[in-house]
């Protein structure tokens, strides 16, 4: 049975993402409680009801599951035996088991692979004593630490296997997969919807580019053959099915200049890559998170405007002072999102614009304009 306006949604993390589906479901008429232990949390701000506790404090998960028809996430590093206690009293999703595979690297690669899905070629040391074993293992190649890694974090290139000892030193001796470096034609993701029932949908595939590991430009539509955009598709459909999943997924790519579509990794939330949805599609990521934890029909996800989206990173902010947001609010096509963050860091995500355009060129050009303005 849907759970329709009125009733209460749970958010567990406050960041940017919750911010954006709690804005989402207010404006659809829900009521939202977050959960999250930042006392300036962003999506606190703008919530029904801002629950400032860790996210394994039993009392507060109770009044989660007493006050909300449906709880939800917005990072993938809630505890997984947070939502498995909250799953025994109220619906969750996305599961506990979705989570704990995408907590940890290794699984979540066995994961790609039992579906019979492609990926970089990889090998798991969890100890000094396995490094030996990566001797005939293909270079250069990326260590990746297979827990809490992401933006680029956690993450050394080694260029020969001589390289190895002193970068699995650098991520301190953690367990690592040594993933094989992928000669790259580009970088795509798909964003897609599942619902309880089983029905998927897909946003259009978006081309990404990243700058010192951080997603930096999104392009839609992607500039990449049918054939390869059809896989990817596929792909992030098998896995959405594999994880019996709920809720909107993002799942990240490799394409290879011999044209090969390899999963790089997926997020069980809206997505970076996703935001462009909020100004060029007929549905938002945000939107249609709600409407599938809700169980509500999907809502459509067609391309209205060619967008460049560009990430807004704490770096282009002046000391003591606001970029010049209303040189860039003069053009009618620039949609600036900011996430309610006080403290502009470099490295953090402060907001994003949206820069549309009749054609994607036309988007380009925009987003060129608006960097010179900011920077």
């Amino acid at each position: 049975m849907a759970i329709v306006p009125r009733n209460t949604l749970g958010m567990l993390g406050g960041g940017q993402l919750g911010r954006m589906f709690v804005i989402a479901a207010r404006t659809m008429g829900y009521d939202v409680i977050v959960l999250d232990p930042d006392p300036n949390s962003p999506a606190g701000g703008v919530a029904s009801e801002h629950l400032c506790r860790v996210y394994d404090d039993t009392n507060a998960l109770d009044y989660l599951a007493q006050h909300c028809a449906v709880v939800t996430t917005e990072f993938e590093n809630i505890p997984a035996l947070t939502l498995a206690y909250l799953a025994k009293k109220v619906a969750v999703h996305p599961s506990a088991n979705v989570l704990h595979i995408a907590q940890h690297r290794k699984l979540e690669k066995q994961f790609f692979r039992n579906q019979g899905l492609d990926t970089a070629d990889f090998i798991a040391l969890e100890s000094e004593a396995d490094l030996e074993a990566a001797r005939d293992f293909t270079f250069p190649a990326i260590l990746k630490t297979s827990m809490l890694g992401y933006d680029g974090k956690g993450q050394v290139v080694c260029e020969c296997f001589s390289d190895l000892s002193a970068a699995f030193e650098q991520v301190g001796k953690k367990h690592c997969l040594l993933e094989q470096r992928i000669d790259l034609a580009c970088e795509v993701s798909v964003v897609l919807g599942r619902s309880t029932s089983g029905d998927v949908t897909c946003f259009p595939i978006a081309e990404n580019s990243h700058a010192n590991g951080i997603l930096d430009v999104t392009l839609v539509p992607a500039s990449i053959a049918t054939a390869l955009a059809e896989q990817a598709i596929d792909a992030a459909t098998r896995i959405a099915n594999g994880l019996d999943y709920c809720g909107v997924l993002a799942v990240e790519f490799f394409v290879s200049t011999d044209d090969r579509v390899l999963v790089n990794e997926m997020a069980p939330r809206p997505h970076n890559s996703g935001h462009y949805t909020l100004d060029a599609c007929a549905t938002s990521q945000f939107e249609q998170q709600v409407r599938m934890v809700c169980g509500l029909p999907a809502g459509s996800c067609d391309l209205h405007t060619p967008v460049a989206m560009w990430n807004l990173l704490g770096d282009i902010w002046p000391r003591d002072a606001e970029p010049e947001w209303a040189a860039v609010l003069e053009n009618e096509l620039a949609k600036l999102h900011l996430y309610g963050k006080t403290e502009a860091r470099p490295g953090r995500k402060m907001g994003h614009i949206n820069c549309l355009g009749e054609t994607l060129d036309d988007a380009k050009t925009l987003l060129d304009q608006v960097r010179n303005i900011l920077t």
